[in-house]
């Protein structure tokens, strides 16, 4: 499965736990960017490849 976000092909590694919205599926990238926002828990994946978490 691909990221969630607009425009990114990467492979998805993190589920991020939105309070506001739905929760979603987003590269590693994406993930260390969202993930810094209040209240959104980054979750990764436990089939995720190590490699790809970064």
């Amino acid at each position: 499965m691909d990221c969630a976000e607009d425009d990114c092909d990467r492979p998805a590694v993190v589920e991020l736990h939105v309070p506001w919205a739905e929760n979603r599926l987003v590269c590693a990238a994406h993930a260390r960017v969202l993930g810094r926002q209040d209240g959104v828990v980054a979750d990764p994946k436990p089939d995720a490849d190590d490699e790809l978490l970064g």
